[in-house]
């Protein structure tokens, strides 16, 4: 029986074949042409006027923050249920992160649980697999706070709310290039920005803080953070078919969403489909011991699942941040679980995961 994966990359021959072309061009493989090639199809995707390639969607975060200033004696606030990578980048910095619950429709950040001191400077959004609350007041609620807006928005390439593009809401927005994700370069991170002197620091932060382009003069500490060329190829042939990843990625949630619709227990969050390309397709289960005994199931039946982000409140290194204070994040976030959700998923597949819940569950 052939096993049905969580996730995997969605790789063609146009690929392949881009990238045995360039290794054949005699291109030195680090960033240049092909990677301003990629940034420039992302920018004009989303709308942004600067874009920066990088190593990481985590590194991506990080020069947000620091390019924005922040550091030591200055507190973030960071949604408890999220990647661990955001709020790592706050703690790289010197910030304390300063964890909010999130909305149960949505499981993105709740301003209603934000906690504000005279310290309090920036607030991180996340729009948790592609979709997204109020942004219109998420803005506003940062600027009558002064706040700067970073939106990690590692899972969200393609979503939109409204006719923005998320990620282009806040001061600094970040996509991520992870193999799972809507496109892939294998690694990678982008900033995005239409500030002029943001854009400006965080291209010196990635090269060195270099005074021009391979000099080797420098005005300020930086880092090597840059791209290469060899990845750009492979993320440049995927941004040629972004259409048809996002519309593909929405039939493939429509289709779980048909087939576990009669399914006892199976939970889908509410997900408007003409502005969100799930990055995962997302379900809750009645409590963490059936979540658990369903991975266990599944794997049986040759079918890969993952469990959701434990709440970063019960992380070891950030329980002393309020652990057993967020109860959205911290009873909802046990009882999740993705299901396969690879571009590459057949429409049978997807039928025998469904019938495999359907079995299980009733």
């Amino acid at each position: 029986m052939e096993f049905i994966p969580q996730v995997e990359p969605y790789l063609t021959e146009a690929e392949a074949r881009a990238a045995a072309e360039y290794l054949r061009s005699g291109g030195w493989l680090t960033e240049f042409r092909q990677t301003e090639r990629l940034v420039e199809m992302v920018t004009s995707l989303v709308g942004a006027r600067h874009g920066a390639m990088v190593t990481s969607g985590t590194v991506a975060l990080y020069l947000a923050l620091k390019a924005l200033g922040l550091g030591p004696g200055d507190e973030v606030v960071v949604p408890n249920y999220t990647m661990i990578a955001t709020i790592n980048a706050v703690v790289w910095v010197g910030a304390r992160p300063v964890l909010a619950d999130v909305e149960p429709d949505t499981l993105c950040l709740d301003l209603e649980t934000v906690r504000l001191c005279r310290h309090t400077r920036a607030l991180i959004y996340v729009p948790i697999n592609g979709r997204h609350g109020d942004m219109a007041r998420v803005v506003e609620f940062c600027r009558e706070h002064g706040l700067y807006l970073v939106e990690d928005a590692a899972q969200a390439l393609g979503a939109r709310a409204g006719d923005k593009y998320l990620g282009t809401f806040g001061d600094i927005g970040v996509y991520s290039f992870t193999p799972h994700k809507i496109v892939t370069t294998g690694q990678g991170g982008m900033l995005v920005t239409d500030d002029d002197e943001l854009i400006g620091r965080i291209r010196k932060l990635k090269d060195f803080h270099r005074t021009a382009p391979a000099s080797d003069w420098h005005d300020g500490v930086g880092f090597n953070f840059k791209f290469t060329d060899l990845q750009a190829v492979v993320g440049i042939e995927q941004m040629k078919t972004i259409a048809w990843r996002v519309q593909r990625k929405k039939e493939i949630y429509a289709r779980y969403q048909q087939g576990l619709s009669g399914c006892k227990g199976v939970e889908m969050l509410p997900t408007d489909l003409e502005e969100c390309p799930p990055w995962f397709v997302d379900v809750l289960l009645p409590d963490q011991a059936t979540r658990d005994e369903l991975v266990a199931f599944l794997k049986e039946r040759g079918i890969g699942s993952r469990p959701f982000y434990p709440p970063l409140s019960f992380q070891p290194m950030y329980q002393e941040l309020g652990r057993g204070s967020f109860p959205v994040s911290e009873e909802l976030a046990p009882r999740g679980l993705w299901l396969p959700s690879s571009l590459g998923l057949s429409d049978e597949q997807i039928q025998r995961v469904c019938q495999a819940l359907a079995e299980r569950l009733g």
